[in-house]
This record gives structure tokens, C-alpha cells and sequence, in this order.
């Protein structure tokens, strides 16, 4: 801490928070005052660049101290641990296939995903381009709620091909590896 004591540094920032106060009610008046001249809101966020929260605080000062003043109520906490909290990737239930050899989905071409599975409003994949398949893969594994929806979008055979690479919750990719340690092998291989 040095030369400096904690008072210098305090004043130091009072002093910063005053002059920021001050321009801030200066720019706020002004902004009200061409609102008063008939600006609209959205014509004075267009030649601004202000956001649309910022110009509503400032042609409506309440607004801005109602949100400064829940900004700074602290609360603590709650213990998760005890009220029984368990994480959702704690509580989700996964489906893991029987056997990789059942699984025989798609392998080429466009899929269309049915939106119990992909409900993202992009739910086409074009499976001939890497990027896209890895991402259908991992939206059934993360999504499938019956192995129906495995035999039916998964292939085991590139599903092994991807594996390393799926980004993939750690407890869907215990369950998998667990009962496929090739999986956790090929993983372990990739690394």
C-alpha cells in the first residue's frame, strides 16, 4: 500500500463517482429536454447508440434509482445443500443404448430431427458435413427420452468415430462409458 492510504484512495474514488453522477444527471436532462421537443425514445437511441434501458432511465429518472437500489441489495445465498438441491445434470435422465451395433440411424444426406429432440428452430442436419453430424449426435444423446430415439438418429459405428470429440455432460458420458468402456478407451487414446 505504500505512500497512498486508504482515505487518498477512498477520496480518489468518491470523487469519481461524484463527477460521474453529475454528467450522467447533465446527459439525462438533456436527453429529457429533446424528448420534452418531441424526440421519440427510439429516434434517440438511433443517433445515440444508447440502448433502449439506457434512454428509458434517463427520460425516466425512477426508473433508475428503483433499479440502482435493487442493484445493490445483497442476499445471501440459500444452502443448496440443505434443502436436498440436486443439479439438473444430477436429476436428468439419459438413455443409454443395449448395444452399439443396434444403433443404425441415418448416416448421409439431410435429417430432420422431430422436435421432442430439437425444438431450436434449426433441427435440419445436413450429416455429410462434420460439424453439423457431431452437432445432431450430440443433441439426441443430450435429448433422446426412449432408446427408440437412439436406434432411430444414432449410428454406432460413426457415433464410435465421434466420440473423442462430442462435447457431452459428464454424467451422459459416464453412463455411455460405462457401459462401453471402448468409449472411455477411445477417449483416453485421443487425449
Amino acid at each position: 500500500m505504500g505512500q497512498f492510504m486508504e482515505e487518498e484512495l477512498r477520496e480518489v474514488v468518491s470523487g469519481y463517482e461524484t463527477s460521474k453522477n453529475a454528467a450522467l444527471m447533465r446527459r439525462d436532462a438533456q436527453l429529457r429536454e429533446f424528448h420534452a421537443r418531441g424526440w421519440r425514445p427510439v429516434d434517440l437511441q438511433r443517433v445515440t447508440g444508447y440502448s433502449r434501458e439506457t434512454i428509458r432511465q434517463a427520460l425516466h429518472p425512477e426508473v433508475r434509482r428503483a433499479t440502482n437500489t435493487s442493484r445493490r441489495k445483497v442476499t445471501s445465498a440459500p444452502s443448496r445443500q440443505a434443502d436436498g438441491y440436486a443439479s439438473y445434470g444430477a436429476r436428468k435422465q439419459y438413455v443409454v443404448a443395449e448395444r452399439l451395433d443396434d444403433l443404425r440411424g441415418q448416416t448421409e444426406g439431410t435429417a430432420n430431427l422431430p422436435q421432442h429432440l430439437d425444438w431450436s428452430g434449426n433441427a435440419s442436419y445436413d450429416l455429410d458435413k462434420p460439424a453439423r453430424l457431431a452437432s445432431m449426435y450430440r443433441t439426441v444423446l443430450n435429448e433422446a427420452s426412449s432408446t427408440d430415439d437412439l436406434l432411430a438418429w444414432i449410428d454406432g459405428r460413426l457415433l464410435v468415430q465421434l466420440w473423442p470429440t462430442l462435447w457431452l455432460p459428464p454424467q451422459l458420458r459416464r453412463l455411455w462409458e460405462s457401459r462401453f468402456p471402448e468409449l472411455a478407451l477411445l477417449r483416453a487414446e485421443a487425449a
